[in-house]
Order: structure tokens, then sequence, then C-alpha cells
């Protein structure tokens, strides 16, 4: 008992100054906040008024400073306890809450390598572009695509370099002809069919106007920033040169705005009897002009089997389609035969073989004659088989006093054509003979008694070589 009295009075002891602490935290309260005084509850109407009341009657009267009761030892000691017990939760929880970000931006950097690894394997390879072959000139059945341009020169230049000396031409013609030139430069300069098409008929429409109504100022002005300008003649070129070359002239007008605007103005002097005479001339030289053609020169050659034999790949401009769509062309043909080798049928076959040969623009022809000469020439798939039959004509010998020979040409089908035939009008692509064919000649009727047997002219004959 006397140890549980002394238990009791210890606890006594304990509580009194655990009161004694929180009371005086209280106090502090009530002097920071200025409370200090009677309290009163909240819903006792008349305490609160004469509590207020007594207060701001005596708001003027001085108070006595309520004093601190001091902190005993062990409530110092009891509050440093509780304040390095939340410091150091407070870091605990700081540690735990950034290892959990590091985990778990960890984690979303190595799901994104994952996803991203993942895409990668399961998307197509990129497929790179194979560098250029290089071209051996001594395998090429021929050199190159070329051309020649009666018009202008009688070089025989590729393509590309044709367009150039084409446009430097018709500029240096500006000179002297203006008018025509530009007429030539609108069909000739423009690759684009249907704008100059809409060009043309844009300038006739307009001199047609000044023609019919000389007097009317609207038809003798162009807007510059115009959608019809723009869109149909600002990119056609040699149309402005055309619009200057009339008698237009450029000039800068003020619109309702007050603001500068440039135009092209037909001087009202310049619409008298000639000038109509002018705008009637070149209405017509627009719906009659054509552009400046190239002709695909033959690239003829003769040449001993030798050296035909060993010229059998074909340039890269012989195809319609660039290197590498032909050659995914190439694979998707693979491997739909080895898909399908089986049930193939003769019009799937044909049907195959007629979508190959789309994908080439010129061909090569060559014809072997009985000495084993053979004479080469390129051709436009669409060509015409009398285009062929002309070209082996031209380099046939002939005889004096002896019409022409007759000759035919065998396919290596066995199929033969000769001129005049039903077949004269078909194209090479129709015929099969694309990208190249071998015909072998023969002449369709004999010579005379006492004649000597020969095939090519001797001046084609000499531009025989062998390896």
């Amino acid at each position: 008992m006397a140890g549980g009295g002394k238990k009791n009075k210890d606890d006594e002891k304990l509580g009194s100054k655990i009161q004694r602490f929180f009371k005086g935290k209280k106090n502090e309260a009530k002097v920071k906040l200025g409370m200090t005084g009677p309290g009163y509850r909240l819903g006792d109407a008349a305490t609160s008024s004469s509590t207020r009341s007594s207060s701001s009657s005596s708001s003027g009267t001085s108070r006595e400073p309520v004093k601190r009761v001091e902190t005993s030892q062990e409530a110092r000691q009891a509050g440093a306890a509780a304040l390095a017990r939340m410091g150091k939760k407070g870091s605990d929880d700081a540690a735990f809450g950034t290892s959990m970000a590091a985990i778990r931006a960890q984690a979303r950097r190595e799901l994104e390598a994952e996803k991203a690894a993942a895409a990668a394997a399961a998307a197509p390879p990129k497929e790179e572009s194979p560098p250029p072959p290089v071209q051996d000139p001594e395998r090429m059945l021929i050199s190159g695509i070329y051309f020649a341009c009666p018009m202008i020169g009688p070089e025989v230049l590729t393509k590309k370099e044709w367009d150039i000396k084409i446009r430097e031409f018709l500029y240096e013609q500006l000179e002297h002809e203006r008018s025509l030139t530009a007429v030539l430069m609108i069909h000739s300069l423009t690759k684009n069919r249907e704008k100059v098409e809409q060009c043309v008929a844009l300038l006739q429409r307009m001199f047609d106007n000044l023609i019919q109504n000389p007097d009317v100022e609207k038809y003798r002005r162009i807007k510059l920033d115009s959608n019809a300008f723009r869109d149909k003649l600002k990119d056609v070129e040699g149309a402005l040169e055309l619009l200057l070359a009339v008698g237009f002239e450029e000039q800068e007008i003020a619109n309702d705005a007050g603001v500068m605007e440039k135009y092209l103005v037909l001087p009202a002097d310049r619409l008298g009897e000639d000038g109509r005479e002018h705008l009637m001339a070149m209405c017509d030289a627009l719906s009659e002009a054509e552009p400046i053609t190239l002709q695909l020169d033959r690239g003829m050659q003769v040449m001993q089997p030798v050296e035909a034999s060993r010229r059998t790949e074909l340039p890269p401009e012989i195809y319609r389609l660039t290197p590498q769509e032909l050659k995914r062309l190439q694979q998707a043909k693979t491997e739909a035969i080895e898909r399908g080798q089986i049930l193939r049928t003769k019009a799937m076959r044909e049907k195959e073989e007629a979508r190959e040969m789309k994908t080439y623009k010129y061909a090569v022809i060559r014809v072997r004659f009985p000495n084993n000469v053979l004479l080469q020439g390129t051709f436009n798939v669409y060509e015409k088989l009398a285009e062929v039959l002309a070209f082996i004509r031209e380099q046939l010998h002939s005889w004096e006093g002896m019409d022409k020979r007759p000759f035919v040409v065998t396919t290596p089908t066995g199929e033969k054509l000769s001129e005049g035939g039903q077949e004269e009008t078909m194209n090479l692509m129709d015929l099969k003979l694309v990208p190249t064919a071998i015909l072998n000649f023969a002449w369709s009727k004999p010579l005379p008694a006492g004649a000597e047997e020969s095939y090519l002219k001797p001046e084609v004959l000499s531009l025989l070589s062998q390896l």
C-alpha cells in the first residue's frame, strides 16, 4: 500500500506539472492574441454584448501585463524531445519520398526504353538508297539516250542538255522577234500542258476583248496581284514577255484606299488598226504554235557478234522508273511468283509481262544479218514497227536500176514482219519487242543472176567495230 501511495503521489506530481505546462502555454496564447479577460460562450448573447461593451469602455485604460509563467525544466525537456521526434520523422518522410520519386523516375525511363526498343524491332528496316551502280561502258548496250533538234542545231545531246540549250536559244531570239518567240516560249518551256492550255485560253480571251472593245479601259489593265494573273500567267514562261511585246507597260496605280498597286497597262494609242491586227495575229499564233520537239537519236551501231555478246547491260535512262523503284518492283514480282507459282494461268503471266514492259521507256533493237553483222538502233517503246523497218531500209545496200528490194525480219518467237504488213501500225510494246529484241534479216526476193549479194551500205559498214 505504501508503494501504491507513493506511486499515486508521483502521478499527481506529474499531472500537476503537465497541467501547469499547458496552463502556461494557454496564458501565452491569450497574451499574444489580446484575449485576456473573462471568457464567454458564443451562444450567450447578453454575456457577449456586456463583455464587448465592457471591453470597449475600458479600452482607454491601461492593462497590467500578464506575467508569463516560467516553464519548468521537465517541460522544456519534454518539448525538446517532441521537437526532435518531429524533425526525425520529417527527415525520414523526405528521404522516403525522395527515394520513391527516384524509383518512379527510373521505372518510367526503363518502360520508355523498352517501348522504344519494341517499336524499333517491329518497324520495317529503313531502305537505304543503294549507291549508283558503277557502269562499265564496254558492257552497255548503248552509252545513253540522246536526242537531236534540227530547229536549233546539229548537236546530239541528252534531254537535260537540250532543255538548257532551248531556253538559252529562245531568250536570245527575244531580241530579234519578241512576239512569236514569246509564243514559242509559252509552248516549249513549261512542261505542264494543262497550265499551258489555261494560259493560252486566257491570253486569247484578253486579246479578243481588246480587239472588240478598244475603248473600254478595264480591258487595258491587268492587275499583277489578281488571281487570274497569278494562277494562269505568272508561272508560264513567255506569258509576261508576250504581253510586253504587244504593248503593255508596267505602271503603279493608286487604289481607292490610296495604296499603290502594280498593273500592266496597254496605252490607248496601241489599239489602232495595226495594233488590233497584231493582236489578231498573236491569237492565231497561240492556237497554231507547237513546242520545239526533240528527235530521238537512233544511236546506230554496227558490230560483230563478239562485241554484241559483251554489250548486254541496259543503262538507267531506258527505264521509266528510278533504279530504286525498279528494284522494289522486281522484288515484288519475285515474291508474287513464289507465292502463286502453281496457280498462275496464261492470262496472269501475260498480264504480268505487260505490267513489266510498262516500266520501260525505250527499246534497243538489233538486226542480225546472214553474214553475222549486227545493226543496232534505239527506239521509243510506243514507236510503230514502221519506224523500225524504215530505219533498216535506210541502211540497206541498193542496186542501180533495181527498185527497193523487199526484205523480212523474224522475231525471236518466229513471227515474220515486213514492209506493208498489218503489223506496221503496231507499236513495239504491243509486239513485245521491249526492252531488247533481236530480229533476223532476210531478203524476200533473190538477186538477178550475176549480182553480188550485199546487205548494208558501204558507209554503214565503215562503222563496223570489233574487239
